[in-house]
């Protein structure tokens, strides 16, 4: 089975998808492809924790 590796700005923008936007996290994985558990994982790691300041996190 292998593995199909996403840009960044992807999962940037999946991710914004379920914060931002309020959708379901099985929709989403469902309609792009990839399991609950990889989605859960680019939450953990692209959401802003809570509090953060967003400038502090723009490149």
């Amino acid at each position: 089975m292998s593995s199909k590796r996403y840009p960044e700005d992807f999962k940037i923008d999946t991710v914004k998808q379920i914060t931002e936007r309020g959708h379901p996290v099985a929709e989403v994985a469902s309609r792009i492809g990839v399991s609950q558990h990889t989605l859960y994982a680019w939450l953990k790691r692209y959401s802003l924790p809570e509090g953060e300041d967003r400038e502090r996190f723009v490149v």
